[in-house]
């Protein structure tokens, strides 16, 4: 839940309004409120701006999860949850969404070539739980990611097969399907 919420907004917030109260009562000459204004006021607000300028925005849903696909979130490998929940929400002190996972996998050359997460999506492929990541990649091409494909799911762990999808204008998505797993024999 307070991923959800920028941290930078509310440092300005808060910062903002107890350094109007400090200002308000060191004209009124309430020095302890002047005194707690300031003191709290202009830290908070000045740790607001560095935390706002270092804000990595949650990525968007391409279109809604629908309720079966959040009842399958339950089939989601720790990977697959640990994605969806890096990147719905707000984070600080990165570039990029899965800066360094792209360049692990070989697809970000350089900052400037880098591809951008620009939108996730969740849905049932074949009744798997599937985590869509499209990616604005115009210096990466087609064929460079499907080159990358068996690395990918090599990277993304057990239990996930990986499928690229071209979506056209230079987006490129990334589809981590759960493996169906079947059910174990019990040892008796």
């Amino acid at each position: 839940m307070l991923g959800s919420v920028s941290l930078g907004t509310l440092g300005l917030i808060v910062g903002s309004l107890l350094t109007v109260v400090g200002v308000a009562a060191y004209a009124t000459g309430n020095a302890t409120l002047n005194l707690a204004g300031f003191f709290y006021g202009v830290p908070l607000l000045l740790g607001g701006l560095a935390l706002k300028a270092a804000e990595l925005k949650p990525v968007p849903y391409r279109e809604a999860p629908t309720p079966e696909v959040i009842a399958a979130r339950a089939q989601a490998t720790p990977t697959q949850t640990q994605i969806r929940k890096d990147v719905t929400r707000y984070r600080y002190g990165q570039e990029a969404h899965l800066d360094s996972t792209l360049t692990s996998l070989g697809l970000s050359p350089s900052d400037a070539e880098r591809p951008v997460l620009v939108a996730i999506a969740e849905t049932l492929t074949e009744g798997a739980y599937t985590l869509v990541l499209e990616f604005d990649s115009p210096a990466v091409p087609l064929e460079v990611w499907q080159s990358k494909q068996a690395k990918m799911q090599r990277f993304f762990g057990p239990n996930i097969n990986v499928a690229i999808i071209d979506r056209g204008d230079n987006r490129i998505a990334v589809a981590l399907i759960r493996e169906t797993v079947a059910n174990p024999v019990p040892i008796h």
